[in-house]
């Protein structure tokens, strides 16, 4: 069996996985990257957060990103009842970057990976880990191609950033249940055609269908605009038909997308998502770390997902290189704790946007704009400031001024 050695083995050739190769690559240590699909392929996550942007940017990525001439992100936009309130990332509490994109998936992830070839980097497409076997740090790791040639990865350490995959965890029965209940996501590209620069582009459109039931709105500079609904699955029982008819009639129920959807051309027939949100016992063992999705998925709603990805991969990194480098490394206090810290902060928000929480704080009158400001870094996916309350003390923060809210306009009435 054909066998070659590297320092790293890299799993997965999405944002987690490219972003932690390129990182390690330019340290001077040799890295593959192993993919089992064949790019472009089509994933959710099109609304990156501009916390990304720093990962992107150390990884040596923006350039290239930039040539492909995506649809810039200046903000998040929801709707309910018609009322709409708007953040923009400019006017956040935490010093970062303003801007990010709104990509397809497949043509942005399809770039990471093209640019970690050209920095040096191979990308073995369409090759699946079928077994992995430690000793101490060290491992050997058993792939097969598409046409069923196996051979073996001595590495030194490895990084798991396979996403929905989720090789490790699966190899060594490390899953466990997410603390979110299941939810489903239906959703397809549309031909915008009806489109105007009122009703975007430069931001994702978030829509109150009814409590529970929400729906995505992602124009890219393409022409085309990224749609879906999500919710307890429940809900999607009520509409029959084929997956095309059961969306047109979804949209149609929905006034404030009603028009702007009314016959346009799908791309692609709608795809399902459901059950997505999953966890893990553990981020991290002697000879392994898994960042991206492979940690922690939680929702869509947000834009957690690529965030979550490129900032473990980027801390993931620069603790693997010290590792590689003879250091000691405390993987529970400097990747675990600061990578729960995210998860947990983003979990709070994604809790209290099903629970009602965040309408009563988007859709108030008179808001505070100095606390505005502060939501809005969580929403730019700056989930790790500890001097925002809104970070720090997450849930108790968000809580407290919904309560002040429905006080205060109680008094008012």
């Amino acid at each position: 069996m054909k066998s070659e050695k590297v320092d790293v083995l890299v799993i997965g050739a999405g944002p987690a996985g490219t972003v932690a190769a390129s990182i390690i690559n330019k340290a001077g240590y040799t890295v593959k990257i192993v993919e089992k699909l064949k790019f472009p392929r089509f994933v959710i996550g099109e609304s990156l957060l501009p916390r990304c942007m720093e990962a992107l940017e150390e990884a040596g990525f923006l350039d290239a990103v930039k040539e492909k001439g995506f649809q810039e992100k200046f903000g998040a936009k929801f709707v309910k009842n018609g009322k709409v309130c708007d953040y923009f990332f400019a006017d956040q509490f935490t010093p970062g970057w303003s801007w990010t994109w709104q990509v397809p998936r497949g043509e942005f992830d399809k770039t990471l990976a093209d640019t970690c070839e050209q920095m040096g980097i191979p990308v073995h497409y369409e090759t699946t880990v079928t077994g992995i076997t430690f000793n101490g740090s060290n491992s050997i790791t058993t792939v097969e191609d598409i046409n069923g040639n196996k051979s073996e990865i001595e590495a030194r350490f490895i990084v798991d950033g396979s996403g929905y995959g989720r090789v490790i965890p699966r190899l060594f029965n490390m899953d466990r249940p997410s603390s979110l209940p299941p939810r489903k996501a239906f959703f397809t590209h549309v031909v915008d055609t009806k489109r105007t620069m009122d009703d975007e582009p430069n931001r994702i459109t978030i829509i109150v269908h009814q409590k529970g039931i929400w729906i995505w709105v992602i124009p890219f500079s393409n022409g085309k605009t990224s749609v879906g609904f999500v919710g307890e699955p429940a809900f999607f029982k009520a509409t029959e038909g084929t997956p095309e008819e059961q969306l047109r009639a979804l949209l149609a129920t929905e006034p404030y997308l009603r028009d702007r959807m009314k016959d346009v051309e799908f791309v692609f027939e709608p795809k399902t998502l459901e059950s997505y949100s999953v966890s893990v016992s553990k981020f991290y063992g002697e000879g392994f770390v898994l960042t991206g999705n492979v940690t922690e998925f939680l929702d869509p709603v947000f834009s957690s997902g690529v965030t979550l990805a490129t900032v473990s991969s980027q801390l993931a990194a620069h603790l693997v290189i010290k590792k590689l480098k003879g250091d000691a490394v405390d993987w529970e206090a400097e990747y675990t704790e600061p990578m729960m810290q995210g998860v947990n902060t983003f979990r709070s928000y994604i809790m209290a946007w099903y629970d009602g929480t965040l309408d009563t704080i988007f859709f108030a009158d008179n808001q505070v704009a100095d606390i505005k400001s502060m939501i809005c870094s969580v929403l730019a996916g700056y989930v790790w400031d500890s001097n925002n309350p809104y970070v720090n003390d997450h849930e108790k923060a968000l809580n407290k001024l919904a309560k002040m809210i429905k006080v205060r306009d109680a008094l008012n009435a």
